[in-house]
């Protein structure tokens, strides 16, 4: 287990000779907890239909201009059947807090794609209330994403403002969410405006104290439409204010890996925004585990745009799944079978 004041050395430590011994460990750790197989698992973006008003997003309720759109239940199948015949072990469902997404209709999707596939169906879909989150566990669901994006409960609020009548509160969402069966996700963005090292620490030993079956962070990136796009939230002072870099992400993907050494943790396409070249297979070098190639058809791609410039926007998924492939291939890693459930 590593402690906060070594989080915090590593957090600040700029030197690349001594981020390689980070590197190093981050790995090697990575080796012999979850072996050297990369779980491929394939990401839909089923709606881009939200009732949030985060304030980074770029699909949240008040962006008037955006075209909206929500799958069909046949062309969600046609994905999952696609993620089959890649040998994909997951499949993930994501969208926004979308209520237009039914109950019973997704609980009836989830059992057709289990049917038919036999994948993990693994959900990210807001906070929804907990007779939702039991009936989709019930028809078979296995996993549910949901990143708490800051432990810092006034950060939290300046940036996740509460819909009427509802407090947020995810880390006790989460525990729900274990307790109804589901292996647990979550994860930061690093570098928002205001978070600080200490802060950022505080989302690491979280991680842990959460025992996270899957990690993702990624660096902020503001969508232009929104009030940190605009610049309308100040930074913490300069010497206490985390970086938005490839860098700092590539240092909390390892330091999530030490924290947590038998969590699956991708390499997210945020880092492929930042590195189209590089970004992916470097965050698999230092602690990462999984890579979600993109499914979605790529008429609503560009629709789903949480942040600018996205990687892969116009890549067809066979594309995109024989890219990856290859890429992961040529590191000497191996590729993923199955569901990819959690070691323990």
């Amino acid at each position: 287990m590593i402690d906060r004041s070594e989080i915090l050395g590593w957090l600040v430590e700029t030197d690349p000779a001594r981020l390689e011994e980070l590197w190093r460990r981050a790995d090697a750790v990575r080796r012999a907890s979850v072996g050297d197989a990369v779980h491929l698992r394939g990401l839909v973006e089923i709606s881009n239909h939200c009732v949030r008003r985060c304030g980074y997003c770029g699909i949240g309720v008040e962006h008037a201009g955006l075209a909206r759109y929500r799958m069909e239940a046949d062309e969600i199948l046609a994905c999952a059947r696609q993620a089959a015949s890649f040998g994909y072990g997951t499949v993930v469902l994501q969208s926004g807090e979308d209520y237009g997404i039914g109950r019973e209709w997704l609980a009836g999707l989830v059992r057709a794609i289990k049917a038919e596939t036999g994948l993990a169906v693994t959900l990210s879909l807001g906070e929804r209330p907990e007779a939702d989150l039991a009936a989709w566990r019930r028809a078979g669901a296995d996993r549910y994403l949901l990143r708490f994006e800051t432990s810092d409960p006034a950060l939290y609020r300046r940036i996740h403002p509460d819909l009427p009548g509802r407090v947020s509160d995810r880390l006790a969402l989460l525990r729900r969410l274990r307790e109804l069966g589901y292996e647990i996700g979550s994860g930061v963005m690093i570098g928002i405006p205001g978070q600080t090292w200490d802060s950022l620490a505080d989302d690491i030993l979280t991680f842990a104290g959460l025992d996270l079956d899957m990690i993702g962070v990624g660096p902020f990136i503001p969508h232009p439409a929104t009030a940190l796009g605009r610049g309308e939230l100040p930074p913490a002072p300069r010497e206490r204010q985390v970086p938005n870099s490839e860098l700092q992400t590539y240092k909390v993907v390892a330091l999530a890996r030490l924290a947590c050494p038998h969590a699956n943790i991708p390499s997210t396409t945020a880092l492929a925004t930042l590195n189209l070249a590089s970004g992916r297979e470097l965050g698999l070098a230092r602690g990462a585990n999984v890579v979600m190639p993109n499914l979605t058809p790529t008429k609503y791609r560009a629709l789903y745009e949480i942040y600018p410039g996205k990687a892969c926007l116009r890549e067809a998924a066979s594309e995109c799944e024989a890219c990856l492939r290859e890429r992961i291939v040529r590191m000497g890693r191996e590729l993923g079978t199955g569901p990819g459930a959690r070691r323990r």
